[in-house]
């Protein structure tokens, strides 16, 4: 089964963020519905892997914290766009659970990811974008903010390809803790 786990994002932001997919021509946008942040893609696993990811990521104790979407940005690679995103005010707080969510797989026998991680939410896929047409969207889009959210859990997600988009299911979700974030904040 194909994995990742993401904090799932409330509808009112997502009806934000599709407010932010048009005006770019040969793209592909991301349904509302699949607009997460990803925390770690875990890819292919059989079963014994599944169930040891699982029980990692439900030893993680962390706070619940705050979150808010902010600006527009590219990932590009060998000069060509590969993704138009939402990126994520600086939060602390997520970043600490994104840490313990690697370590956690990593216990549970994946390889580390390796990777600089930057949160964001995916908006679309461009096919060759016209360069100005690109660099039109990002200065419209540049002073994007979302309005703020609470992250109260995050989730086991299996992704399953085949369609014109792929489908996200939640297998479970694993709870953050209020009482750890008081308990921090009276330290």
């Amino acid at each position: 089964m194909r994995l990742f786990v993401a904090i799932s994002l409330p509808d009112q932001v997502r009806w934000q963020l599709r407010l932010l997919c048009g005006g770019l021509p040969t793209t592909k946008w991301v349904p509302p519905e699949n607009f997460h942040i990803t925390l770690r893609f875990l890819g292919e696993l059989d079963g014994r892997e599944i169930d040891y990811v699982d029980a990692a990521l439900a030893g993680i104790r962390a706070p619940t914290f705050s979150l808010q979407l902010a600006e527009v940005g590219h990932f590009a690679s060998g000069g060509r766009v590969k993704s138009v995103w939402a990126g994520v005010a600086k939060e602390p707080a997520l970043m600490h659970l994104q840490d313990k969510v690697e370590s956690a797989v990593v216990r549970a026998g994946l390889e580390p990811d390796g990777q600089n991680y930057k949160p964001h939410v995916t908006l679309a896929r461009p096919k060759d974008p016209p360069p100005h047409k690109l660099q039109q969207y990002l200065a419209m889009h540049n002073l994007f903010r979302s309005e703020s959210f609470e992250v109260t859990h995050f989730t086991l997600f299996s992704s399953h390809l085949g369609g014109e988009t792929p489908i996200y299911h939640a297998e479970r979700s694993y709870d953050l803790s209020p009482s750890i974030m008081r308990y921090a904040a009276q330290r």
